[in-house]
């Protein structure tokens, strides 16, 4: 009954050791290797193999919550305009226009003046838009209040509105935490102000956005004669699973969202969707409880609940900012991280001479063995996928 260590060979000695380092590291970065390896493996398994949503609508409808056994209600939050601009997309004449091929809403602190002046300089230059590719645009800008300097910061901003007319401002703290509350804003903007828009593109302050590429894009999906329906696009993230860190910024508790994985969605950085998937996300934002503020998840449970899946392209940018080259400058969307570069990179980006690289068979052939060995390379983590070398 008794363990005699002398018969312990010393094989058996190293071998227990080595399980008990094992089991000590395994309980030392235990959060780490939760959310790496566990958390995914959850998550994959319920995107992949069960792949069921039906829990939105139970547990974030706002009517069914409205009276919960532990007498919690839920209301719908609206803010007021403290700046707004609701003849953004009507015609000259002031009337209601029918011609606005996308509104760009872009999501911006208080504070960026700079950021937000180089969009209007580049590619968020409505008179560009028209002139040189013949298309309407809007673009108008989603702002909260400065928590810190409120009436400095507020007379700033309406100077700047008074020269620009393009500030969109509700009653709301402007932080991460009320990013959802900035999506709302875009939506009901749209449906209350620019119904008549072909698609509506979010985008961060700090993405850049080829327009010329954009514009073309658009414009081929019009040419379908059944027209554009359901129309999501960006880049997808799928069976992605909540944050259960505290010391993240996009920690999310579970007491918020118990489950595995989310619904997909897109990076918020910058994506676009047809008028009536923007109709549609209105209507979700009525009946659905706003308490997850991740917009980007928001927007995929308000998508998921209404019945839309988003598209993936490849050209469209996640988290990561854009190699500089020609050859990607040719089939570029959007980039993200460029709070200081906007203006240089639009320079090059649209330079004509941009085109005639990739043009032809050899231009081609240059083209999709640069993008190769830039976008294929091992460990690259950058904005655009291996494959998007071969589109």
């Amino acid at each position: 009954m008794f363990m005699n260590f002398r018969r312990i060979h010393k094989c058996q000695v190293v071998q227990l050791l080595t399980a008990c380092m094992v089991l000590c590291v395994v309980m030392v970065s235990w959060e780490e290797l939760d959310h790496h390896v566990v958390s995914h493996v959850r998550s994959y398994t319920h995107r992949y193999l069960v792949n069921s949503y039906d829990f939105l609508n139970s547990n974030f409808n706002i009517i069914s919550n409205r009276h919960r056994k532990d007498g919690a209600t839920n209301v719908l939050l609206t803010y007021p305009y403290l700046i707004n601009h609701p003849g953004k997309c009507a015609r000259g004449d002031g009337k209601s226009g029918d011609d606005v091929l996308l509104l760009l809403f872009v999501k911006s602190s208080p504070e960026n003046f700079e950021r937000r002046q180089a969009i209007r300089d580049t590619w968020g230059n409505e008179r560009f838009v028209w002139s040189e590719l013949g298309a309407t645009v809007r673009m108008v800008f989603a702002l909260g209040v400065d928590a810190q300097q409120r009436s400095r910061v507020q007379r700033a901003l309406l100077q700047e509105d008074q020269t620009y007319g393009d500030l969109i401002q509700q009653d709301f703290l402007d932080t991460f935490h009320n990013l959802t509350a900035k999506l709302i804003t875009q939506f009901h903007w749209v449906h209350d102000y620019c119904p008549q828009a072909r698609f509506l593109m979010s985008a961060d302050d700090d993405i850049f956005v080829h327009m010329p590429n954009l514009v073309k894009y658009l414009r081929q999906l019009l040419r379908n004669k059944s027209g554009v329906k359901d129309f999501w696009v960006g880049h997808v993230h799928r069976g992605a699973p909540p944050v259960r860190r505290k010391e993240s910024k996009y920690h999310i508790p579970y007491d918020l969202y118990p489950w595995p994985s989310y619904p997909d969605y897109t990076a918020g950085a910058g994506y676009v969707v047809s008028g009536d998937v923007a109709a549609k996300i209105y209507q979700a934002t009525q009946v659905l409880n706003s308490s997850i503020y991740i917009d980007d998840v928001f927007m995929g449970i308000c998508a998921k609940a209404m019945g839309v899946s988003p598209q993936e392209h490849v050209y469209f940018s996640g988290e990561g900012k854009a190699l500089y080259h020609p050859c990607i400058y040719d089939h570029m969307i959007t980039s993200h991280g460029h709070a200081t570069d906007v203006r240089s990179l639009w320079q090059a980006a649209t330079d004509p001479a941009v085109y005639g690289k990739s043009r032809g068979f050899m231009g081609n052939l240059y083209c999709t063995a640069v993008r190769a060995m830039m976008l294929c390379r091992p460990y690259y983590q950058n904005s655009y996928s291996c494959k998007a070398a071969f589109t």
